[in-house]
C-alpha cells in the first residue's frame, strides 16, 4: 500500500503503527515526496496522468483538491467512510477537502498563521492592521526594535498572506464557482493594507526575497516587533533560542476590520485516495487511520502539525506543545479557503507576481491588472508570469 507524502519526520512511526494494527490486511509504505510543494505535486501529476496504479493514497495540500478532483485522479468518499472523516472534523479543512459537495480527502492536520510579538515591547497585541503600524511608529519613536515581518517572496506563502487579508476586509478574488474573477472593494482594501505596510518604514530590507523561515530566524535575531507566521515559530524558538522564549507572544492575525476578527487562511494536508489504486478499499481503510485522532494527536506533539479533529486539542501532551491552542482553534473555526479552482496554480502565479514587490502596489490598478489576469487564469487563457 504506497504512501507519497510531504517529509514528515515522525510520520513512519504512525505507519508502523497503523500496519500492525491492521492485522496483517495491508502494509503501508511512506514514500517520501520532495521538500517543496511544488515538486510534490509535479512528480503525484505526472504518475496520476500516466494512470500509474503504484499510486494508493496522495498526501494533498489543500489548495490540490479541486484540480486533482477536476482531473479524476482521486476517488469520493462516501457513506460510512465520509461520515468517519466529517464526524468531529473542523469545518475549514473539511472545506479543504471537498469540490462541488463532494468529499474528496480526509483532513489530515491543518495550519492558519497567528501575529507573533514581542511581550517586552508591546503590551497589548494589536487587533487590526493600522493599529500594528501604530505601535510600530511608538515603538520606533523610542528608538526600540519595530520591525513587521512579513514573507514577501513572489511564492505561495505571500499568496496566503494576500488571501488573510482579502478575507478579513471581506473581500473575494474568485467566485465561489470558480469560474469568474471578482476582484471587490475588500481586495483594493488588503492592497491598500500591504502598500501602507510596504511605506511605513517598518520592513525589514529583505522583505521582497523572504519566506516564512526566513522571517523566523531573523525575529529570533531579536530585531523585530512583529511577524505574521505559522505555528512553528514556538518550537523553533524553544530550540534555537530558549532565552528569548520567555517574551514570545501570540494573538490572533490581525484584522483590517475593526469590528470583526480576521479571517486566517488555512494550510495543511489532506489523504486522497488514487483513482488507478488497485486496492481501493484498503487504502480508504488505511488513510482513515493515518489521519485518526490518536495519529493526528501523535502528530501535533512529535512533528508540530495542528490536527483537523478539533477533540484532539483538549488531548495529552498539547497544551505543552501548543500553548497558543486556543488562538488556532479560534482562527480554525471561522476560517479563510484559498480559491477553490482546478486552475488555482496559475492564480496563485498570478498573485505572487503582481504583490510583489508591495512597495509597487497601486491599488486600483492593481486590482484590475488582478481582475484581468485572473481570469485569463482560470480560462486557461494569457501567459503565465
Amino acid at each position: 500500500m504506497n504512501l507519497y507524502y510531504a517529509p514528515e519526520d515522525n510520520l513512519q512511526k504512525v505507519v508502523d503503527r497503523c500496519n500492525a494494527e491492521s492485522g496483517g490486511r495491508y502494509n503501508i509504505v511512506y514514500n517520501k515526496l520532495p521538500r517543496d510543494a511544488d515538486g510534490q505535486r509535479e512528480q503525484m501529476a505526472r504518475r496520476l496522468a500516466a494512470q500509474d496504479p503504484a499510486m494508493d493514497i496522495l498526501g494533498l495540500d489543500t489548495t490540490w483538491t479541486a484540480e486533482f478532483a477536476e482531473a479524476g485522479w482521486i476517488r469520493e468518499w462516501t457513506g460510512d467512510r465520509k461520515a468517519e472523516v466529517s464526524n468531529g472534523t473542523l469545518a475549514g479543512p473539511l472545506a479543504s477537502a471537498t469540490y462541488e459537495g463532494k468529499l474528496y480527502a480526509a483532513p489530515k492536520n491543518t495550519n492558519v498563521q497567528l501575529l507573533w510579538y514581542r511581550g517586552d515591547l508591546v503590551d497589548q497585541p494589536p487587533r487590526t492592521w493600522d493599529e500594528m503600524l501604530r505601535q510600530a511608529d511608538r515603538l520606533e519613536a523610542e528608538g526600540k526594535p519595530s520591525t513587521v515581518l512579513i514573507p514577501g517572496a513572489q511564492f505561495e506563502g505571500y499568496v496566503v498572506q494576500f488571501n488573510t487579508l482579502v478575507a478579513s476586509a471581506g473581500g473575494q478574488l474568485v467566485s465561489d464557482d470558480g469560474q469568474r474573477a471578482v476582484v471587490d472593494d475588500g481586495v483594493v482594501r488588503a492592497l491598500q493594507a500591504l502598500r501602507d505596510l510596504a511605506d511605513s518604514g517598518h520592513t525589514s530590507p529583505s522583505m521582497s526575497n523572504a519566506q516564512e523561515d526566513d522571517i523566523r530566524m531573523e525575529f529570533e535575531q531579536g530585531n523585530a516587533a512583529f511577524q505574521l507566521n505559522w505555528p512553528f515559530v514556538y518550537a523553533s524558538m524553544k530550540e534555537d533560542s530558549p532565552e528569548q522564549l520567555q517574551n514570545l507572544e501570540w494573538a490572533r492575525y490581525p484584522s483590517l476590520d475593526p469590528n470583526k476578527p480576521s479571517k486566517v487562511t488555512i494550510g495543511g494536508f489532506n489523504l486522497g485516495v488514487s483513482q488507478y489504486s488497485q486496492k481501493p478499499d484498503l487504502a480508504f481503510d488505511a488513510a482513515s487511520c493515518l489521519r485518526n485522532a490518536e495519529s493526528q494527536r501523535f502528530s501535533a506533539v512529535n512533528d508540530g502539525v495542528p490536527p483537523t479533529i478539533e477533540s484532539v486539542y483538549a488531548g495529552p501532551g498539547m497544551a505543552e506543545e501548543y500553548p497558543m491552542r486556543d488562538e488556532i482553534l479560534a482562527e480554525l473555526r471561522d476560517p479563510a479557503i484559498r480559491p477553490v479552482t482546478p486552475a488555482y496554480q496559475n492564480v496563485s502565479t498570478v498573485l505572487a507576481k503582481l504583490l510583489s514587490p508591495a512597495s509597487d502596489i497601486e491599488p486600483q490598478r492593481t486590482a484590475e491588472r488582478l481582475r484581468n489576469e485572473i481570469q485569463d487564469a482560470l480560462d486557461s487563457t494569457g501567459v503565465m508570469p
